[in-house]
């Protein structure tokens, strides 16, 4: 694989781990009903947007097809299937169980997107080591 690619899945990988962060910290906020981890998340989060921003070789990098890409994949696979999932597991569970209160939505869909989350890194783990044996395989061939 080009180091394209395994810099857009870098980038992919730690900008999904930032957003579960946050999402966490959501939970965490209302769990202990402080703001304060909330606030440090979003600082984070912030100077993570403004550094890759204003920094030229970042604003570079992450306006490549490949990064643009991989981030799109991440994106469906912590925000829209757990969104998704998470609804009709809510709905479930208030059908037949009982009432959720805002807070286990919440975990929920963190627990959720955390899950999309480890699939997506294991799909870009077990991607990057069939490409090395098959790198290895091709090489070995005369």
């Amino acid at each position: 694989m080009p180091r394209v690619r395994h810099y857009a899945d870098i980038v992919a990988i730690l900008a999904g781990l930032m957003w579960i962060v946050f999402f966490w910290s959501i939970s965490i906020s209302a769990r202990i009903g402080s703001v304060e981890p909330t606030l440090a998340a979003l600082l984070a989060l912030g100077a993570m947007i403004l550094v890759s921003s204003v920094h030229r070789p970042f604003r570079v990098h992450l306006s490549r097809y490949h990064v643009r890409k991989r981030r799109t994949e991440m994106w469906m696979h912590i925000l829209a299937l757990p969104m998704a999932l998470a609804l009709l597991f809510g709905v479930f569970i208030e059908n037949m169980l009982a009432p959720m209160s805002g807070e286990q939505k919440m975990l929920l869909f963190n627990v959720l997107a955390t899950a999309g989350w480890v699939v997506y890194v294991m799909t870009l783990v077990i991607k990057f080591v069939h490409h090395l044996f098959r790198q290895r395989r091709n090489r070995a061939r005369p």
